[in-house]
């Protein structure tokens, strides 16, 4: 499960996809079958959740990975390359960058 916290080591990936028009719900499919077969099943993997532009234009993926070695490694699996390639025929461009979360603000209860 997805925790944004200042307590936990982890590291976030904020993916966010320029999709080619008409491609939003397709990307979605691809990155959540990509999740499901691959990026869960490898070491460090915390959570993955697709977010949907209203406009259909865009699609964002907060992901968390234990370390940045572990998120590095996925650029050696065979796989998650293969689930890769195919996400970026469906973008006109992607965005990733990494981040550590620094502050967390909520509303008050009651």
């Amino acid at each position: 499960m997805a925790t944004i916290s200042t307590n936990k080591p982890v590291l976030t990936l904020i993916n966010t996809f320029t999709v080619k028009p008409g491609r939003q719900q397709e990307l979605i499919d691809l990155l959540n079958r990509a999740t499901e077969e691959v990026m869960k099943h490898l070491p460090g993997f915390i959570s993955a959740n697709m977010h949907r532009s209203l406009d259909g234009t865009k699609v964002a993926n907060y992901a968390q990975w234990r370390s940045l070695e572990d998120f590095q490694a996925i650029f050696h699996d065979p796989r998650a390359v293969e689930h890769m390639q195919e996400v970026m025929k469906l973008c006109e461009k992607f965005e990733p960058f990494l981040y550590q979360v620094e502050t967390c603000h909520e509303a008050k209860t009651g």
